[in-house]
């Protein structure tokens, strides 16, 4: 009986892991035997040729190579000791609007702190209006340390702007001082409203 290799040309083997001591040694990751038959002097003589690579098989369908897309300049950690490590698709405007809106939290919060101190007179004793602008004004400086610490995530600076000196006396000859002061205050809530909509407006810009 004859056997014909003539039509087998290569194929390749993975080395087997564990189980055995059969490939214990081998140090590659792959290799590859070629067969050929060839007539010498009338008689046909099979040869084998055996291959090993120690560089590893290309993976198919892989999609993301990480070490590959990190050689990109943009992605380079800083060195530089003012830059931001965090910062990203945070544009100029929107970091602005932020300080901007910061300074509004405190500019309420002081005005409302002073409508505390002036309910809380001796003479007005007017205590629950002292005790709601005194949260009131808690309330908005709450809101201003949120706004830092939200421009601290993004890589922002805060940059702390002049804060007005509210009036100390809220009285008024037609309604009273009571209403005056509710009055302000709601005119205040508005304002706050209004300029927290065109930050909202401004920060679409940290996405193009």
């Amino acid at each position: 009986m004859a056997l014909s290799c003539s039509k087998v040309s290569s194929f390749s083997l993975s080395p087997v892991v564990g189980g055995g001591d059969v490939f214990k040694n081998l140090t590659f990751s792959s290799f590859s035997l070629s067969f050929s038959n060839k007539r010498v002097g009338g008689i046909k003589n099979l040869r084998v040729r055996a291959a090993a690579s120690n560089a590893p098989a290309p993976l198919a369908g892989v999609i993301f190579e990480p070490f590959q897309e990190l050689k990109k300049d943009y992605l380079a950690v800083p060195i530089a000791h003012n830059v931001s490590l965090a910062r990203q698709n945070y544009a100029d405007e929107s970091e602005s609007a932020i300080n901007e809106q910061i300074n509004v939290e405190y500019n309420v919060s002081y005005v409302y702190h002073s409508l505390f101190a002036y309910f809380d007179r001796d003479n007005i004793a007017l205590k629950g209006l002292a005790k709601f602008f005194k949260e009131s004004s808690e309330e908005e400086r709450e809101h201003a340390e949120k706004l830092i610490k939200y421009q601290n995530i993004r890589g922002g600076r805060v940059v702390l702007h002049p804060i007005t000196s509210p009036p100390s006396e809220f009285e008024h000859s037609e309604k009273g001082d009571a209403l005056y002061a509710m009055e302000l205050a709601l005119s205040l809530e508005k304002l706050t409203n209004e300029k927290l909509l065109h930050v909202h407006s401004v920060m679409p810009l940290t996405l193009e």
